[in-house]
């Protein structure tokens, strides 16, 4: 009895790419599986035919002899219908739990990264400083220099796996790779490990580091130092340390990206008479001149006197809330004054208290309106 045509077992085209091939096969091989078609002939006979041509298409020496010379150019060579489903399930697996099953993993792995919690004051936020910090790490092993094998020897290949980082498990018709056990992947172990570190090619320490802290961080922004997070094993990169930077609460002033913002108690006097004060900047010291009849919470912009952005851009500006300190415990004297300075104020009426008289019209109104 003739053979099919290979290419038309699998339904491809001849100049069909190795991935159209292998997901022409899939499809056949999981629809027509023996387990999946217990005492059904057909269906055996078909996956034997595709497991066949797949063997031949998928291999680029054999795909060549039989494109040349069809069937006689590969007699011989297929394994007749047995499948090697190590292949075809391995890379159907791979694609689901993101990667391939073939090959060893390299046992060269990337240090862990790091996060250090750095605390600021504002001043040093926002004009930026350099710190030392201490951090807890593992750093590569000098006698092996990471490798992690006694000096003068090195990993071996697997016994378990013979260097492939997969082993193969059998399972009826099913032949299913998963990760080498003993290795767990890498394709090597070591037989006699460094005594430094154990055969983990990385050894616990503490270092210091100097952080540059640029000018105008705020909390929450990160500090990337690279490679100074973990060592790699067995001889791989180093990670990273991230600073992440948490400014300390001011008793002065409170900041609100690039502006600042602080409350300032003038007297009675000041508020109504005017005056000079003296305010304290991140810069130093300048004078806020406070116009007459300044009510509480007026607010005053000094321009440029916040914090300059690190991403950059013009610096932000400092808002004074000006707060009227109701004066405490008065003099005989001053009593006198006040009250002599109340019945004045008395007498001229609501045009020297504006507020309280809209207000106090506004809850006239109010109770009005209630008892209609």
């Amino acid at each position: 009895m003739s053979k099919k045509d290979y290419y038309e077992v699998l339904g491809v085209a001849r100049d069909a790419e190795g991935a159209d091939i292998k997901k022409a096969y899939r499809r056949i091989a999981m629809k027509n599986h023996p387990d999946r078609n217990p005492d059904n002939d057909a269906a055996e006979d078909i996956f034997k035919e595709a497991n066949e041509a797949f063997e031949v298409l998928s291999d680029k020496t054999k795909r060549a002899r039989y494109d040349q010379y069809g069937h006689a150019g590969v007699e011989g060579q297929t394994s007749q219908g047995a499948a090697d489903f190590g292949d075809i399930f391995g890379d159907i697996f791979g694609d689901i739990f993101g990667g391939g099953a073939r090959g060893a993993q390299s046992h060269v792995r990337k240090g862990a990264d790091l996060r250090y919690n750095l605390e600021l004051s504002l001043e040093a936020a926002v004009k930026g400083t350099s710190v030392k910090i201490r951090i807890p790490t593992t750093v590569r092993c000098e006698p092996c220099n990471g490798s992690g094998a006694k000096k003068g020897t090195e990993a071996e290949n697997c016994s378990t796996c013979a260097g492939h980082g997969q082993v193969r498990m059998q399972q009826s018709f099913f032949s299913v790779q998963q990760t080498c056990p003993r290795c767990q992947g890498t394709g090597k172990q070591i037989k006699d490990p460094c005594s430094s570190c154990h055969g983990r090619g990385a050894v616990e320490d503490t270092k210091t580091l100097s952080v540059k802290v640029p000018a105008g961080v705020d909390t929450g922004d990160r500090i990337r130092l690279t490679g100074e997070g973990q060592a790699g094993l067995h001889g791989g990169p180093s990670g990273d340390l991230y600073v992440e930077v948490s400014v300390r609460a001011h008793n002065i002033f409170q900041r609100d990206g690039r502006d600042l913002h602080c409350e300032i108690p003038i007297s009675f006097g000041d508020a109504a008479l005017g005056g000079e004060l003296e305010v304290p900047t991140l810069d130093g010291r300048v004078k806020l001149k406070i116009p007459p009849e300044t009510q509480t919470g007026k607010l005053f912009r000094l321009r440029n006197k916040g914090v300059t952005p690190i991403r950059g851009g013009s610096n932000g500006d400092l808002l004074c809330r000006v707060i009227v300190e109701t004066p405490v415990h008065i003099t005989k004297r001053q009593k006198e004054i006040m009250e002599e300075f109340h019945k004045i104020q008395e007498e001229e009426g609501n045009r020297q208290s504006p507020k309280r008289s809209s207000w106090f019209d506004g809850v006239k109104s109010f109770i009005d309106d209630l008892r209609v």
